[in-house]
């Protein structure tokens, strides 16, 4: 139903229209993508932002609040901050508070 739809809504379409209507996908696609390159380099993190996926992190956020990380390398952790991590074999990065830092 919506596939006939949508076809019957491009057949309407003359070929300007229907290259206009592509070219302003691919730009808002492409100008995603810029922000998100862009964000990566300002924050140096892999992942500038992540989703919380689970309650584990309430009252402070919530299921579904974004979070803006940063990786910079010269601060050292310190109990009670926002640390994410990725474990090997998993695409999910994992979100914790540090409770203590073990130092040797």
């Amino acid at each position: 139903m919506v596939v006939e739809w949508i076809l019957g809504d491009l057949k309407k379409l003359n070929k300007r229209q229907l290259y206009y209507q592509f070219l302003s996908l691919g730009m808002i696609v492409s100008s995603a993508l810029m922000i998100w390159k862009g964000l990566m380099v300002v924050t140096g993190s892999e992942s500038p932002i992540v989703v919380v996926l689970s309650g584990s992190m309430e009252p402070a956020f919530f299921r579904g609040d974004l979070l803006f990380l940063t990786n910079y390398e010269e601060d050292p952790i310190r109990s009670g901050e926002i640390v994410v991590f990725k474990v090997k074999d998993r695409d999910i990065p994992i979100v914790h508070r540090v409770l203590t830092v073990h130092e040797e």
